[in-house]
């Protein structure tokens, strides 16, 4: 899933869930800047213009960095796949069949 800059400012509500989401699970894996300039772009809503002038850089420093800091995000995923894994238990979790217990035991197990 690599964004281009049309489609940063154009993901749907979705890809955009996803992004957050392994932000929430390996941002702390990123560069301190990634971490500040997408929490700006994702969390404050700021546009890349607004986040380039904050830090007093261009917009397309701001743009790169962000598409990076997903691309690593996606890269982290595709190899722990932690989120997945979550998600997987998640769903065991909420569907309350005791016996699925098992099938968390397993998956953790992985």
């Amino acid at each position: 899933m690599v964004y281009s800059l049309i489609s940063l400012n154009n993901m749907d509500i979705e890809k955009r869930e996803e992004v957050i989401a392994l932000f929430d699970v390996y941002g702390s894996l990123l560069t301190e800047k990634q971490q500040e300039y997408f929490s700006s772009y994702y969390f404050d809503d700021l546009s890349l213009s607004e986040i380039a002038s904050n830090y007093d850089i261009s917009r397309n420093a701001v743009f790169d960095q962000i598409k990076k800091a997903i691309n690593n995000l996606e890269k982290y995923e595709s190899n722990l796949k932690v989120l997945e894994k979550n998600n997987k238990i998640l769903e065991i979790v909420n569907s309350s069949n005791i016996s699925e217990l098992e099938k968390i035991k397993k998956i953790l197990e992985e």
